[in-house]
């Protein structure tokens, strides 16, 4: 069939004037950091910043104006700042996520404007870039990464900041008509004095963030997106003259605003950034956070936090974690993630697969439907394990209710179901916390948890123990009227009392506690905490053997953050407790102190050294089934380099190098054994003790170069090792020495992904 020239040049000419339209829409803001008053036409402009960091709600020491305006590309913002040449501007270069004192905007958006889920786009004065998820009002996660554009200016005694946050960047409830309710929050943060100015004059310090939000009425936009993102590494084990390729790839989804896909095939969940060493001899396990894209990725909906501390019903690192043969990790053959909403009702579903016998399979449903000034949450997650005849699931509901601006409860009911080997185990808890602001800078909260001897969280999530009942109370005050000749603009005092008892009806402890949090004038902070604890007893350390009768204790910690003057940042802490039975006669204390040296704006390096001696150290030893007391002397060194690396003409970093090393040192002498009597009395007893000594070793050296926006080869080498034996003691310093010889594991790695947009 032959095509007549005319339709042809008529297909033509409506072709060409499509894509000049879209290009017109396209340039409707040009993201360059330059505020142009034309193209924020129609914009909303606002003024009336508050200063909050200190709290006060008094108007901003310093100008500050900023444009929202809803574009079909997306949500755009922008910032004019004015700080006079007596305000000194910090242009330090960051790294993605990299937390610094330098002057810097936020702008923060709940989609749907009923507090649930927002997001933080944090942009600096040389254009680096933080994002960040917000969930249960306060709780920001930075594991998260979106693309989105930013650009900004100097000129004179002002700075000006732009960013386009694409409208496929975050799942959202469908928009009534052509309009679109979201809640906003603006803020600017001063780098020398840690002023931070916002609007609406909320604070993320306070029990309530996200409903505080200004909610805002926009024209209704809305994008797809189809993105894949394929890898290929390369690895080369040095220690056992190995090499290993693999290859998989990341997909994103997203057809409209109300549904969301990511999944992953044979993903590489090899760490690129290495988790920090650790000594633990404890009962609980290390909380480890997960830098994974696919598991940072619209994870914020599954974040269901649970327990004091850590505690979540989905903890991801358990995925592709230690396997049930206990001989490695799992091999991850896929995993999938749903996000979407049906009017008022949210929900995702979660679900990952492990290769092999051993592998197991992990599926998680969370369901949340907004009621205005309360919303109601759903999930269950199911994990079977083939290997070990088990299958563990979970079900749990969530209510939230703000009845005022002055008042946040959270109630939430657990249960857990485990079947093993033909046996049938279930158990439940819950948890409530109240909030009230109450008058001038004054606050309470309370907090009250019950999980039962048999709910099992951690076949999916993280609880650090079960069989536990806590009760805390805590009135804080805010004072922020502080004299100009005060280093602090503010201080904000925390008195607490808690009791825990197990759920056989043992008093663990009491404890009664005071805090103080300071802002300097500087942008440094200075924490301190005395806490006082009741005798009573440890249930825990024995692992089921049952418990030890502990004294009354003191426990004290103090730390200080100086941020960066001249060529120096400064951050240091110090703490004393007791951990023993011999009470304050032998205290344990720890010294940490690490220095900053910015040998210019894009080159740091630092170091840390960490000094623990702890005299009375209790180590339960499975094979006696005794405690051993030892006194202990730990060492820890840590240094690196971080050197970040722009074009000539801009500011952005596209290339990143980084070195890290951490040792370990540990010299335990043994003292003596204990026996527990049936009161749960420690008895000395004649049982033959041992000394032991271990180091460690984490040494790293990574280079990124980001070929486009989540897109990066890189480039690491890292080395690690551990040392461990019995009996002949010998000095930290010497251990120290000897670590950097350890090479249990030695590899090099190359690893390239591409993200491709549809």
């Amino acid at each position: 069939m032959q095509t007549s020239f005319p339709a042809f040049r008529v297909g033509f000419i409506i072709a060409i004037g499509f894509l000049f339209s879209q290009a017109c829409l396209a340039a409707s803001i040009k993201v360059d950091g330059k505020i142009s008053d034309g193209e924020w036409a129609g914009a909303q402009h606002i003024t009336d910043f508050k200063l909050v960091q200190p709290l006060t709600g008094a108007n901003a020491p310093y100008p500050t104006e900023a444009w929202v305006l809803s574009t079909p590309e997306g949500l755009a913002i922008g910032f004019r700042n004015t700080q006079p040449a007596s305000v000194p501007r910090t242009r330090e270069r960051t790294r993605r996520d990299g937390d610094a004192a330098v002057d810097r905007v936020n702008l923060m958006v709940d989609y749907d404007g009923d507090g649930g889920i927002g997001y933080n786009f944090t942009l600096n004065l040389t254009d680096g870039i933080q994002d960040a998820v917000i969930s249960n009002e306060n709780n920001f996660s930075n594991d998260w990464d979106g693309i989105w554009q930013h650009a900004v200016s100097e000129e004179g005694d002002t700075w000006s900041a732009e960013m386009l946050i694409p409208w496929y960047i975050a799942p959202m409830q469908k928009a009534k008509g052509d309009t679109r309710t979201i809640g906003i929050y603006l803020d600017r943060v001063i780098g020398t004095t840690g002023e931070r100015m916002a609007w609406p004059a909320a604070s993320y310090t306070r029990p309530r963030f996200l409903s505080d939000f200004s909610k805002i009425e926009i024209p209704q936009y809305s994008q797809s997106l189809l993105a894949i993102t394929p890898y290929v590494v390369g690895v080369s084990d040095l220690v056992r003259s190995k090499d290993m390729f693999d290859a998989g790839a990341d997909i994103y989804w997203k057809p409209n605003s109300r549904f969301q896909l990511t999944a992953t095939l044979n993903p590489d969940f090899g760490q690129v950034e290495s988790d920090s060493l650790v000594v633990n001899f404890d009962a609980v396990e290390t909380f480890f956070s997960d830098k994974r894209p696919f598991f940072t990725e619209n994870q914020s909906l599954f974040n269901v936090g649970f327990g004091p501390g850590n505690g979540n019903l989905i903890y991801t690192r358990r995925v592709g974690g230690l396997n049930d043969s206990q001989d490695g990790a799992g091999d991850v053959t896929a995993a999938i993630k749903l996000n979407g909403s049906l009017g008022a009702l949210n929900y995702g579903v979660f679900a990952a697969t492990e290769a092999d016998d051993i592998g197991r399979d992990f599926y998680a449903l969370r369901l949340t439907q907004d009621f205005g000034k309360q919303d109601l949450g759903f999930m269950t997650t199911r994990v079977n394990h083939p290997f070990s005849d088990r299958t563990a699931s979970v079900y749990a509901v969530d209510h939230h209710w703000k009845p005022s601006d002055a008042w946040n409860v959270v109630t939430q009911f657990v249960a857990s179901d485990i079947a093993e080997n033909g046996i049938d185990t279930r158990d439940t808890g819950m948890q409530i916390r109240v909030n009230q602001e109450l008058k001038d800078g004054w606050r309470q909260n309370a907090y009250f948890v019950h999980l039962g001897d048999d709910l099992e969280l951690n076949d999916f999530g993280y609880l650090d123990r079960n069989g536990f009942n806590y009760l805390r109370y805590e009135m804080k005050h805010r004072v922020t009227d502080l004299p100009e000749s005060s280093s602090f603009r503010s201080k904000d005092w925390g008195y607490a009392t808690s009791m825990r008892y197990n759920d056989s009806g043992d008093r663990l402890f009491g404890a009664a506690q005071i805090s103080r949090y300071s802002e300097t004038r500087t942008g440094g902070n200075e924490y301190f905490e005395f806490t006082w604890l009741t005798n009573g007893n440890d249930d825990l350390i024995t692992r089921n053997h049952g418990i030890l009768k502990k004294p009354q204790r003191l426990l004290g910690f103090y730390e200080r953050f100086r941020p960066r003057k001249g060529h120096w940042e400064f951050y240091g802490n110090g703490r004393f407790g007791q951990s023993g039975v011999e009470g304050i006669e032998r205290s344990e204390v720890e010294f940490y102190f690490q220095p900053t040296y910015y040998i210019s704006d894009t080159l740091s390096i630092y170091g840390g050294f960490d000094a623990f001696y702890r005299p009375d150290w209790l180590i339960w030893q499975d094979e006696q089934s005794q405690l051993v007391s030892f006194e202990a002397k730990q060492l820890n060194l840590s240094a690196g380099m971080q050197w970040l690396i722009g074009g000539k003409q801009e500011l952005r970093v596209k290339q990143e190098l980084r070195v890290k090393l951490e040792t370990i040192a540990l010299d335990a002498k043994a003292r003596y054994a204990y026996q527990l009597d049936a009161q749960g009395n420690a008895i000395r007893s004649n049982d033959p003790v041992h000394d032991f000594k271990l180091n460690n070793l984490g040494f790293q050296v990574r280079y990124r170069y980001e070929l486009a926006p989540l897109s990066d080869l890189y480039v690491v080498y890292s080395r690690g090792g551990f040392g461990f034996e019995r009996d002949n003691p010998q000095d930290p310093f010497s251990l120290l020495g000897d670590a950097f010889s350890l090479r249990d594991d030695e590899m090099f790695l190359v690893k390239l992904s591409y993200r491709f947009s549809i």
